[in-house]
């Protein structure tokens, strides 16, 4: 007999969040989760033997890797699959870079469990799910964006836009390797590749750039 229910498949390196969000998820009649993993290569190596999966949940930051990176790889193996980003970073910084990568929508874990499963059933219909107050702002960028700006944030990796981010929330190299799970070396190396990447002259140019872009200022000439 066939399954009538959606299968899903959660990747969250926090066993506890994952856990919970299973269990919301079994309750629904149309919907049950046939996997759940912490890790991006596990993920992965599931997809590749799994029988179905119509839909993953998928958090951007894992700890040995970067969820943004994951999608890449599921998308090579099957890419109709679509891909729901639950994540406790700040949508407004990482829901349309999400959308960029190939996601299909972008959740915030302190969300209430109905708006997951709302984004859930939104994503399984053939549906793009932000919340309104995102679909707004991305709407605002396209009509006022920086061109050139968007250009060069663009350029970053995956990880280098996590450790831009992190700066910008006001961390330091080593608070950001431990929150990341990496070495100060490997946060410095990205430090640099970004500085070289925004054409930034110094480290303080760093800072001041990933305070303006995070905290919502306008960006202008912060080379000046």
């Amino acid at each position: 007999m066939t399954n009538s229910k959606a299968q899903v498949m959660l990747v969250d390196d926090h066993a506890m969040l994952r856990h919970g969000m299973a269990m919301l998820i079994n309750l629904e009649p149309d919907l049950e989760v046939c996997a759940e993993v912490g890790d991006g290569n596990e993920a992965l190596a599931l997809l590749k033997k799994a029988d179905r999966v119509d839909i993953v949940l998928l958090d951007v930051t894992l700890k040995t890797s970067s969820g943004f990176e994951v999608i890449k790889y599921m998308h090579a193996l099957k890419p109709a699959l679509p891909v729901l980003f639950v994540s406790m970073h700040d949508e407004t910084v990482y829901a349309e870079r999400a959308l960029r990568a190939g996601a299909s929508g972008y959740v915030m874990k302190q969300e209430p469990g109905e708006v997951l499963l709302t984004a859930i059933r939104e994503v399984l219909k053939g549906n793009v799910y932000l919340s309104k107050e995102m679909n707004a702002k991305l709407l605002n960028r396209i009509v006022a964006g920086h061109p050139e700006h968007e250009q060069l944030i663009n350029s970053l990796t995956p990880s280098e836009f996590e450790v831009l981010h992190l700066i910008g929330c006001g961390h330091s190299s080593k608070e950001i390797a431990t929150l990341l799970n990496r070495s100060i070396k490997t946060i410095e190396t990205h430090r640099f590749n970004i500085r070289t990447k925004l054409n930034l002259k110094n480290g303080a140019d760093l800072i001041r750039y990933a305070t303006r872009w995070f905290s919502e200022e306008p960006i202008d000439q912060v080379h000046r």
